[in-house]
């Protein structure tokens, strides 16, 4: 029966060839296949951690029968606001919360205090289309002179100048970014913001594409309209969770390739945000670790330590502690194509979720 459960839990949710060990006890402590726990928790956010939690969700399923976990992928932005109003119980976002946002009220917890893990690492990929070529090499400021407008021929010798041998056209470049709010937006514009400050000016780094003014720039919606309107566009270029790259052409930045072991390395040796709560681990990513890809997409669950509406708190925290498990990273590695979170990193994150009561 726990076979046909499994096989049944996975054909429903998406999720491919879930192993049978999603069945037993795994370390951090979520419930067995005899799991007394029941309920339903909804989760809304990051478009990027859709197939980590489908994968997620059949695992804890198999090992919790009587819970129901939803999650509506409807963006970073869109996911934290409905957390914040209390129409979700927790998010997933590929941005921390912001200090505005935490001076606020959260609308499902009793205290402002909050939990705030990260759940889901991978690279985020500079993906284009140009027949013929499948790899590029570019540096910081020619990534964002690209976006900004500022280089607008596949052959501008600034691009030509880094990749010598590679036949480039003499076509335009046609720039895809997210309409929506997004953390991986975020987290790709701190990067160029922090290695490009000249070529980025004066623009703001937030959850929305600064040089939407650029006349070769096209806004698409969520991860799979990016990955859509690249495919669809000879000469586009743009950014998007790496796994969901596929047959796109891919920049090596700063001559190291995307990996998921390059994406965990810089984390694993970046710091904490200051200032916040002992529960709250928002990272400030090092861009200068050496051998780390260095555009990388942090996502992060949050929720609230304690919660107005009884038994929510103890379905959460069992939920978050399947996440970052050991095979709870392996399913999303396995089915998304993440980074699984370094020891050190899943020491900090299992603190944190005792947190939640």
């Amino acid at each position: 029966m726990k076979k046909t459960r499994l096989i049944q839990a996975a054909a429903l949710l998406g999720v491919a060839a879930i192993s049978l060990s999603a069945c037993a006890s795994n370390e951090s402590g979520s419930s067995s296949s005899t799991s007394s726990l029941s309920g339903q928790i909804s989760g809304s956010g990051a478009s990027s951690q859709s197939g980590a939690q489908e994968a997620w969700k059949a695992g804890f399923i198999a090992a919790n029968s009587g819970v129901t976990v939803n999650y509506d992928p409807e963006g970073s932005g869109a996911g934290r606001k409905a957390f914040i109003g209390g129409t979700a119980d927790f998010a997933g976002s590929d941005a921390a919360v912001s200090t505005d946002e935490l001076a606020g009220k959260f609308a499902a917890c009793k205290t402002n205090d909050i939990v705030e893990i990260p759940a889901y690492i991978s690279p985020i990929a500079v993906a284009f289309k140009l027949n013929g070529i499948d790899s590029l090499s570019l540096d910081a400021p020619t990534i964002t002179k690209i976006f900004a407008g500022q280089i607008t021929k596949w052959n501008d010798p600034a691009i030509a100048d880094l990749n010598s041998g590679v036949d480039l056209p003499d076509t335009t470049i046609k720039v895809i970014f997210r309409g929506d709010e997004s953390g991986t937006t975020k987290n790709f514009l701190n990067y160029l913001k922090s290695e490009a400050a000249d070529a980025f000016g004066s623009a703001e780094v937030g959850e929305t594409f600064p040089f939407a003014s650029n006349p070769n720039a096209q806004s698409a919606q969520k991860t799979q309209g990016v990955k859509q309107a690249l495919s669809n566009a000879e000469g586009a270029i743009g950014y998007l969770d790496a796994s969901q790259a596929g047959d796109l052409g891919t920049v090596a930045v700063n001559g190291v390739k995307y990996s998921a072991d390059a994406a965990a390395k810089i984390v694993e040796h970046s710091k904490l945000v200051d200032g916040r709560g002992d529960a709250d681990l928002a990272y400030k990513l090092d861009y200068s670790v050496e051998g780390a890809y260095p555009i990388v997409l942090v996502s992060y669950l949050i929720g609230c330590q304690e919660y107005q509406t009884e038994g929510k708190g103890e379905l959460v925290k069992a939920y978050f502690e399947y996440v970052i498990s050991s095979e709870g990273q392996k399913q999303a590695a396995d089915h998304a194509g993440s980074a699984p979170l370094s020891d050190a990193v899943t020491e900090k994150a299992k603190t944190a979720v005792n947190a939640i009561k």
